[in-house]
């Protein structure tokens, strides 16, 4: 900042000295008086005069030159009496613009064009604020240890992670409990993961548990379009560090500078390369950077060079994945802490219902639901307002504006029944908890489950249970009107049901023709350097027999599905017809219909509390559904909510 200003007032006293230079001198000579000007005339002194408005300059006859001014005198007479009468008289100066006023008027263009460069050179630098002079200068911002306030305990759902670096902390608070043993602690820790699993979160609680500066920057912000200046900013973010040190660099979505060198169609003089080398050379050691700790983040770690993984640079690889169901429960409870609760919520119900959630995913859920409570003027949260925030992250808003006709109600109604009834009966299933035919996106229509836990791995009877469920919306439509009216709501069904089984056949070894052999082509992005075309690894023969037993499986399940909806059509009618009134449907109704009850309890908040639906099922029935239900219970450890909908964009293209 010193020299910034240094700098700045030498080029201000610069330029005032150029102005000075060519702004007005006295070139004129000395001034006298108007009396002695009109004697000297008298007395033949005078050689030449040259006048300039009421300024005269007099030219003498021994090469002599001053300057006087005429008086401003209307009465002639008057002034020929006074210098008779030997009274001296002066004139004065015309008023003229200060110096300042006349620089700056006959320099103000230049000064416009210099600001108007500057300003240009700081756009192009990033507008950092730093000045034009500091393209070279790290734009790592530094928050004190004061500044950070995030421990530990602001972090939740990953418990291994946190272990993984809590030695890190131990280092930074006391170096010498590791060094007198020989120990060195890893100065480059790259964290993997999912985009929302809280990197950068757990980076800032390392450095607030351990009371050290934290530098943190982008990767991104290393690389200007001038070469050399993103290798500068390395140096210079290390020299800050050393003076800092102890002190945590934090780095993040390094695969901005990190990729792979030779690996684009630039050369060694690429500006990122030069940058990834300077990164390398700081991280080498080769000056000590004692009690400095490299931390960086990415979710890309397999486009990253290899020089940046080996050992004595990020040789330590901490992998901050997808919370479990445990780990969303706690990151709800942290960031209940905020919110002021109803006593009706439960934390481990919403985590169930939420797999695959990061944590920014859950803090996204606890703010849609203060925000639904906020538009219905609660002074607290409750559980239905978490299930509308669910809803809405899950399935999209809710499409009040669209005006369904009742034979489009009616065959969505029919198609998300068919969905609830094959996933309930069907062995090792997600339990079915909600039925909806609400517009929500683009979907008419969605069926939800509720994982009891959730899943490392799928059976192959759960991956057919999965086929044959997402088939029962468009087998129920077949029985219900016949083939010729079956709709495109089916489109996203029908291509999940595809995938899993050519995935099956292809890469999980489901297949008693094929065997357990890996049949699926290469399909990572093009990478160039590595590979720029796809490599296909069977013959002709071998895909057509993949085709048909992708065929076979889809065959078989579409079948298992149709005995079951033809079985139970008792139960697609009065599922309808319960979609139809209540146009949402819980687990609780879900048990009545599936029983065979003669009347189904109305959902919770709908209407008056003795409002039923009666069923056109008969008590005859019920043994039945208990047989089919027992005999396809669903499964104890299912893994995520896998919503089956019916679109109403899909449209059979040409």
């Amino acid at each position: 900042m010193a020299k910034n200003l240094i700098l700045w007032l030498v080029i201000a006293v610069v330029l005032m000295s150029v102005f000075q230079s060519f702004g007005p001198g006295d070139s004129a000579g000395r001034q006298v008086d108007y009396t002695t000007f009109v004697r000297e005339i008298g007395q033949d002194q005078i050689r030449e005069v040259r006048f300039n408005d009421r300024e005269i300059t007099v030219f003498k006859r021994d090469n002599t030159r001053y300057v006087t001014y005429l008086p401003v005198l209307n009465d002639q007479k008057l002034l020929d009496d006074l210098i008779n009468a030997n009274v001296k008289v002066v004139g004065t100066p015309p008023e003229e613009p200060s110096l300042l006023a006349s620089i700056f008027i006959s320099w103000f263009p230049m000064l416009l064009l210099i600001g108007v460069w500057i300003f240009f050179m700081r756009q192009m630098q990033g507008g950092g604020g730093k000045g034009a002079m500091s393209f070279g200068k790290s734009k790592a911002r530094m928050m004190s240890e004061d500044q950070i306030k995030t421990t530990f305990n602001d972090v939740a759902g990953c418990d291994e992670a946190k272990e993984d670096v809590k030695e890190l902390v131990d280092y930074l608070r006391d170096p010498s409990r590791f060094q007198k043993l020989g120990g060195k602690i890893p100065t480059g820790v790259l964290m993997v993961g999912p985009p929302g699993t809280g990197k950068t979160l757990l980076a800032k609680a390392i450095a607030g548990e351990a009371k050290v500066p934290f530098f943190t920057i982008s990767g991104s912000d290393f690389v200007e379009m001038f070469v050399g200046v993103g290798a500068s900013r390395v140096r210079d973010m290390f020299d800050q560090a050393k003076k800092a040190a102890p002190c945590i660099i934090f780095i993040d979505e390094i695969d901005a500078v990190g990729r792979q060198r030779g690996a684009g169609v630039g050369g060694g003089h690429d500006e990122r390369e030069q940058t990834l080398n300077q990164m390398l050379v700081e991280m080498d050691g080769f000056e000590g950077h004692e009690g400095i700790i490299v931390i960086a983040a990415t979710n890309r770690p397999d486009v990253l060079d290899p020089a940046l993984l080996r050992p004595g640079r990020f040789d330590r690889q901490v992998v901050v994945g997808l919370p479990d169901v445990r780990g969303r429960e706690q990151i709800l409870k942290v960031h209940m802490r905020k919110v002021p609760l109803d006593n009706d919520v439960e934390p481990s119900l919403i985590a169930r219902g939420t797999p695959g959630f990061s944590g920014a995913d859950l803090a996204n859920l606890v703010n849609e639901a203060a925000l639904f409570a906020a538009r219905g003027n609660k002074r607290t949260v409750s559980m239905v307002e978490f299930e509308l925030a669910k809803d809405k992250i899950m399935m999209g808003a809710e499409r009040k504006s669209m005006v369904m006709s009742e034979e489009q109600k009616e065959s969505t109604a029919y198609h998300e029944a068919g969905h609830a009834i094959i996933g309930r009966l069907v062995p090792d299933h997600d339990p079915v908890y909600k039925v909806s035919i609400i517009p929500r996106g683009r979907a008419l229509g969605v069926t939800m489950y509720l994982p009891e836990q959730d899943r490392v791995s799928h059976s192959k009877e759960y991956l057919e249970s999965m086929i044959s469920s997402l088939y029962g919306g468009r087998l129920a439509e077949e029985l219900i009107y016949g083939v010729e009216k079956v709709s495109t709501g089916a489109s996203n069904d029908i291509e999940r049901a595809t995938d899993i089984a050519r995935k099956m056949v292809t890469q999980w070894g489901f297949s008693d023709k094929l065997g357990p052999l890996l049949y699926a082509e290469d399909e990572g992005e093009v990478f160039l350097g590595r590979s720029v075309t796809k490599t296909k690894h069977m013959s002709e023969d071998t895909a057509r027999a993949i085709d048909e037993e992708v065929r076979a499986i889809i065959d078989r399940n579409y079948e298992r599905a149709r005995e079951i909806l033809v079985s139970n059509m008792d139960i697609l009618h009065s599922m309808k017809d319960a979609l139809m009134k209540y146009e949402t449907i819980d687990a609780g109704q879900l048990d009545d219909l599936m029983g065979r009850k003669s009347e189904i309890r109305a959902p919770k908040g709908w209407g008056d509390k003795d409002d039923t639906l009666k069923s056109d099922t008969t008590e005859s029935d019920s043994q039945a559904s208990v047989d089919a239900k027992d005999a396809g219970k669903p499964a104890e450890k299912p893994e995520q909510v896998q919503p089956h909908h019916s679109e109403e964009n899909d449209k059979p293209q040409a």
